[in-house]
């Protein structure tokens, strides 16, 4: 698949048995649809061909990964460079002997929440009350309802900007609160967790109250990026940006949830720079009241357009 000619790609980009795409819409890609267009839109077919484009590609080109856009702002000058997004061929899970679950770098964590549960496997549940695909989860450590990546991880498999690919167990990562040090320019295209032997009914059970919780608590069917900032050591952030009287507050068509103050919402007709510009009116009313300083969790990438303060 390409906008431009073939001419024009191998003038600027390698082969490779996947797809490419030029000046590619990215904000049909994201849960806020936002966000301008990624110069090049790359689509691997398999990890090997992931990495000989890697190797092949102008070092000075920049790349950057795209999971299922659940937990970033595009913002409206769209991205120059290389945006990698692994397609649904890298989305699989499969058991191994040890009570072990192997999944592809694009596989979504409900999915592997269901696999374990079919699996009668416990200590992955946590993963269904998350969205993002498996390699988001494992950079920021997601987690959620008691557990997290780290609790969980055996091993995981990389490519590097350079095209190596190697295999990091769980130690290498020193994961900590919502932080990994799993390498900026790494793309996750495998990962080994480990399950425990559990009780089916249980399990399922578990994951029904989860998505109970999640839908009673979170605007789970609005255009939103998940939580947008990271708690506080000490504080929830939620409880901070309501006491700070932001719950409801709007720039354009960007909205402060009323359910749950931690997400910011697309109304329908929001940019980028409204959702980012909200973030950090929110940011700065928190900072006068309590003197804290929220860190966002959301990932914002991309060019601003001319006269956007975000």
């Amino acid at each position: 698949m390409t906008t431009a000619t073939s001419s024009n790609i191998s003038s600027k980009l390698p082969s490779i048995r996947g797809e490419i795409e030029a000046n590619a819409p990215l904000a049909p890609l994201t849960w806020f649809r936002v966000g301008g267009n990624a110069e090049w839109l790359v689509s691997p077919y398999d990890t090997e061909d992931l990495s000989d484009f890697l190797k092949k590609i102008d070092p000075s080109m920049p790349v950057r990964v795209l999971g299922i856009g659940s937990n970033v702002i595009i913002r409206d000058g769209g991205v120059s460079g290389v945006i990698i997004r692994l397609p649904r061929r890298f989305s699989w899970v499969k058991r191994e002997e040890g009570n072990r679950l192997r999944c592809g770098g694009s596989t979504l964590g409900m999915m592997i929440s269901k696999v374990a549960a079919a699996e009668s496997l416990t200590n992955l549940e946590f993963m269904r009350g998350i969205p993002g695909s498996i390699g988001g989860m494992i950079r920021m450590n997601a987690g959620a309802y008691g557990g997290d990546i780290s609790k969980i991880l055996i091993q995981v498999t990389l490519v590097r900007r350079n095209g190596d690919i190697e295999i990091w167990p769980v130690e290498k990562l020193n994961f900590a609160y919502r932080y990994s040090e799993l390498p900026e320019d790494a793309i996750v295209t495998e990962a080994l967790f480990q399950g425990q032997p559990g009780d089916k009914d249980k399990i399922e059970a578990q994951m029904n109250k989860i998505i109970a919780e999640r839908e009673a608590s979170q605007p789970v069917r609005s255009r939103t990026g998940g939580s947008t900032f990271k708690n506080p050591e000490g504080y929830k952030a939620w409880e901070l940006i309501d006491e700070a009287g932001c719950r409801g507050l709007k720039i354009g068509d960007a909205e402060v949830s009323t359910k749950h103050a931690n997400f910011l919402l697309n109304l329908g007709d929001a940019t980028a720079a409204d959702i980012e510009n909200l973030g950090e009116e929110v940011r700065a009313r928190v900072k006068a009241k309590f003197g804290i300083t929220l860190e966002w969790e959301i990932k914002r990438i991309g060019h601003k357009l001319d006269g956007d303060k975000a």
